[in-house]
């Protein structure tokens, strides 16, 4: 089973369209997205094979940039000290496991969950608010 991190805590899974059809991608961290069709993709996944490895955050960004506007989600090794720069990268949700769920709980998650307000430019302009 698996866990789903947003902006409001800890929910099930909530996609019913499978993983294995065409208007899902699942992409490696290493991914060209030059290759990537994305005509018809209700849903891509990005994998973090690593908590170390930030390539993921990265795609996140080209997908937004090349127009990219359906779901987009972490899964992998994601930790709760990254869901704001997740977000900020552009995904809409993390994806863990039930055992990483049980290392890091709601709490931990949720204590980043205003993303928006952790970031270091808002703090470089001693505002807690980003602009």
């Amino acid at each position: 089973m698996t866990v789903i991190v947003t902006d409001t805590g800890f929910a099930a899974d909530d996609w019913t369209g499978g993983f294995d059809g065409s208007n899902v991608l699942e992409l490696a961290s290493d991914a060209n997205l030059n290759d990537v069709p994305l005509d018809g993709v209700e849903l891509v996944r990005v994998e973090f094979p690593s908590f170390a490895d930030g390539r993921g955050f990265t795609l996140a960004r080209q997908l937004r940039l090349r127009g990219y506007e359906g779901r987009l989600r972490a899964f992998g090794h994601v930790i709760a000290d990254q869901y704001a720069m997740a977000r900020r990268s552009g995904f809409d949700e993390v994806e863990l496991s039930d055992e990483l769920a049980a290392r890091q709980p709601e709490d931990q998650w949720l204590a980043r969950a205003n993303w928006q307000d952790h970031s270091y430019q808002a703090r470089l302009r001693g505002s807690t608010a980003a602009r």
